[in-house]
């Protein structure tokens, strides 16, 4: 890799896999409420398991990329959208210290 794309994208900035995303299950979860849907049919929609669902929503886990366009599908929104909604959710936590 360049080493102009190392320093603009340092690795101590990017969240690791096991580093929980909540904002991003916030998101999911605030979106698939709004649309009247449950887990279990959101799973449906998205092809994924609802326990995975659940997982995700909670924060214990954090979705594929190709998950979470299954699951922008499943909600009827664009990726960007949910994203959007996740940056905006985080930016209202407090930070860890």
């Amino acid at each position: 890799m360049d080493s102009r794309v190392r320093n603009r994208f340092p690795a101590a900035r990017m969240p690791h896999q096991d580093d929980p995303q909540p904002a991003l299950g916030q998101a999911i979860c605030k979106l698939r409420k709004d649309a009247g849907q449950t887990q279990v049919q959101l799973g449906e929609a998205a092809s994924i398991h609802s326990t995975w669902i659940s997982r995700i929503e909670s924060g214990s886990t954090n979705p594929t990329w190709g998950n979470v366009k299954r699951i922008a599908v499943g909600l009827g929104v664009r990726m960007s959208d949910l994203a959007e909604l996740a940056e905006m959710l985080e930016a209202d936590q407090p930070e860890e210290s």
